[in-house]
């Protein structure tokens, strides 16, 4: 158990795989999304690196299939990283995901593959 929590990053698929089908991304975000509730309910602080980057890129005019997505996607996480107490890896092929997983490593951050190896906050702190 951790008596603080954690601000962990969900990395996995959200572009990889779709071929720029939204409604595929959309279905990878949830993916990602469903992660949080877990991550949360163990007292931690679940974050996702779309869900700063998507509005940065819709700001700048532009969206996750766009030219300037790279240029946003990739440095959010990395930027958002330098926060983070650590990563959860969700399953699926992701450049992205990998990026922020050896990031995460070579920063001596821990990298969970599963939501059951994230320590708990002890009971009457995770209130």
């Amino acid at each position: 158990m951790t008596d603080k929590p954690m601000l962990i990053l969900i990395a996995g698929p959200y572009r990889s795989g779709t071929d720029g089908d939204p409604q595929a991304m959309a279905d990878n975000l949830a993916r990602l999304e469903a992660a949080a509730w877990p991550v949360f309910a163990a007292g931690h602080l679940p974050v996702i690196g779309e869900w700063i980057a998507l509005p940065v890129l819709h700001a700048a005019g532009a969206g996750p299939t766009d030219p300037l997505a790279d240029q946003v996607l990739y440095p959010t996480a990395q930027r958002l990283l330098t926060h983070c107490d650590a990563v959860l890896r969700l399953p699926g092929e992701s450049a992205g995901a990998d990026q922020d997983v050896a990031t995460a490593r070579r920063r001596g951050l821990p990298v969970y593959d599963d939501v059951a190896q994230i320590p708990p906050r002890t009971p009457q702190e995770a209130a």
